[in-house]
């Protein structure tokens, strides 16, 4: 059994476990941690599970959204991060893990991704990116790792859309998770990048509490009609305890 003594590990990090992957994955508190927001669009993306297909997950961090997917597909992953820190990390759980045939990470800016992946080449893209605005104000920090992590310093929205539609082959599908107060933002950028949204899904605290989550489905040069929208994810049941279909998405309960 791995423990926190691993030699892979360095100062401040841990191992965490992906449950229904097997998957033992290095995090910081300090520099970087997935949330659930990662695990809930690792679940909604749909992977060919046996079909060849590629298969990109832009801005990865420390990875977990590329691994999460691993139990979803026979194909390898490809994760795409700015972060020197974050891929550091993430190639180390891929060796600690032994599974260099199911996930690889380019250290790479999404702005030029397409120095590392050609155009018109992959048939899905996942992607959790920053969700906030790059303002001037006192709510950001210093530019840690976590501060471009959440934060368009790097990536804005049209950026992302506009690579996103590059890399896509025509019909291939891609996958965001984001915050509801920039779903027209969102629309606007995809309309602008050929991507036409076919799936979207709201994500609540609990009943009763307003939305901070949004999951959207993308097809590139897709039709514009028959956009979905999907009923919605409770997080929280009415103890506060997360729902059943929560405990199903993390624990496959």
């Amino acid at each position: 059994m791995v423990t926190d003594k691993n030699p892979l590990l360095r100062e401040g990090e841990r191992l965490d476990i992906l449950k229904r992957e097997n998957i033992q994955i290095i995090q910081s508190p300090s520099v970087f941690s997935f949330s659930l927001d990662a695990v809930l669009l690792a679940d909604f993306a749909e992977l060919p599970r046996k079909r060849k297909a590629t298969i990109v997950d832009f801005c990865s961090g420390n990875g977990a959204v590329a691994f999460l997917l691993t139990g979803k597909t026979e194909n390898p992953i490809i994760g795409v991060e700015v972060q020197d820190r974050l891929v550091d990390m993430a190639k180390r759980t891929v060796q600690l893990n032994q599974i260099e045939e199911k996930v690889s990470f380019i250290h790479a800016d999404i702005n030029a991704i397409t120095e590392h992946i050609k155009p018109d080449s992959v048939d899905i893209i996942t992607c959790n990116p920053p969700y906030f605005k790059n303002l001037n104000d006192s709510t950001k920090n210093n530019l840690d790792a976590y501060t471009i992590a959440r934060h368009e310093i790097l990536l804005n929205l049209p950026q992302l859309m506009k690579k996103t539609s590059q890399l896509l082959k025509m019909n291939g599908k891609a996958y965001f998770v984001h915050r509801p107060d920039r779903f027209f933002e969102i629309l606007d950028a995809m309309r602008a990048n050929r991507l036409a949204p076919k799936k979207i899904r709201f994500i609540y605290p609990y009943e009763g509490k307003e939305a901070n989550m949004i999951l959207i489905e993308a097809i590139k040069d897709g039709k514009e009609e028959g956009l979905k929208i999907l009923s919605p994810l409770f997080i929280h049941d009415d103890s506060r305890a997360y729902s059943e279909e929560v405990k199903a998405i993390l624990f496959g309960e």
